[in-house]
């Protein structure tokens, strides 16, 4: 059986993507200080995050601002994460088709994936999805990193799309940005 662990970052932000990442571990794999993406530095995480990429099978699938608006943040996670578990699994060879794979998510809800698992904080208690979440929270804070470069004013490279009070502030000087901001999300709404 092979173990996929799936975790996604970005549910709470005002803008961007909602990112989802599955992760195999290659047999007897071994990584050091894995946990919740949350609970590490951005230093530690960004060397976990360059030994996961080298050493583990893995991918990353995200939901796009648009779409959360369209369908929700939560089915909007669940296909992101179905996304990235359906990505992963298609790079495994097809004469593999024997393989069962065993799906592992953090939290309380599976995407519409076969065996599935669903465990509430799953990030701190098993590795493969503690993996799935720093590749999640990496790639969703390099996306804001860029934004940020693209629109300097919003300051998303600091709260990477949080309601903080910088980011209000910004909001309400420059208005939401069209495609990017989820216009479904109550602070939104105060500024369209």
């Amino acid at each position: 059986m092979t173990i996929i662990g799936v975790d996604e970052a970005g549910r709470g932000p005002l803008v961007g993507s909602v990112v989802a990442a599955a992760v195999v571990f290659p047999a007897n794999c071994y990584l050091e200080g894995l946990t919740d993406s949350k609970k590490l530095t951005e230093k530690k995480r960004e060397d976990l995050y360059t030994q996961i990429t080298e050493q583990c099978r893995w991918s990353v699938a995200e939901a796009s601002s648009i779409e959360i608006d369209e369908i929700n943040i939560l089915q909007a996670t669940l296909l992101s994460m179905k996304r990235a578990i359906n990505n992963l699994q298609n790079e495994f060879p097809s004469s593999s088709h024997e393989i069962i794979f065993r799906v592992l998510v953090d939290g309380n809800r599976c995407p519409d994936v076969p065996n599935c698992l669903s465990i509430i904080k799953g990030d701190l208690i098993e590795p493969v999805i503690s993996a799935a979440s720093i590749i999640a929270k990496v790639t969703r804070d390099r996306q804001m990193k860029k934004l940020d470069l693209k629109y300097p004013d919003y300051g998303f490279a600091r709260h990477k799309g949080y309601g903080t009070k910088e980011h209000l502030t910004a909001l309400s000087k420059y208005g939401p940005i069209k495609g990017m901001h989820r216009h479904t999300f109550a602070p939104i709404k105060n500024f369209t």
